[in-house]
């Protein structure tokens, strides 16, 4: 069994929200679950997110920004801002954090619930510090 968190960090790397899908979920599900209920004005992502119609263009028509490499396949590629983008470590920052907790690093809960409210509990901890 495996699982995959997603999230949204903030400018300073605290978490503000999470998702769990299975672990063959692809990191698109998570976006549309996250991405609707994004208060920030700016998104920077990794290539996973590079999708026009599921990404890209919602959040242009909301008056936001991304700054998410092109996937290598793009018969187009497009820019983006590589400076800008080194800001992308404090989501991985975040995670690596997070799985200081062994019970995260170890999916030691058998429940979705337990094992998300293990995750709220780390990312709690982590916000305090």
């Amino acid at each position: 069994m495996s699982t995959k968190i997603h999230a949204l960090v903030d400018a300073l790397g605290n978490p503000l929200s999470f998702l769990l899908t299975a672990g063959q979920v692809h990191d698109l599900a998570g976006a549309d679950a996250l991405l609707p209920q994004m208060a920030a004005g700016l998104l920077i992502a990794d290539k996973a997110y590079d999708a026009d119609d599921r990404v890209i263009k919602p959040l242009a028509t909301a008056g936001k920004s991304t700054v998410i490499p092109p996937r290598n396949n793009r018969t187009r590629p497009r820019q983006f801002d590589q400076e800008l983008y080194k800001a992308r470590h404090l989501i991985e920052n975040f995670f690596c954090k997070l799985k200081q907790f062994r019970a995260i690093a170890t999916r030691y809960d058998k429940t979705a619930t337990n094992f998300l409210s293990a995750v709220h509990l780390a990312a709690a901890n982590i916000w305090l510090n």
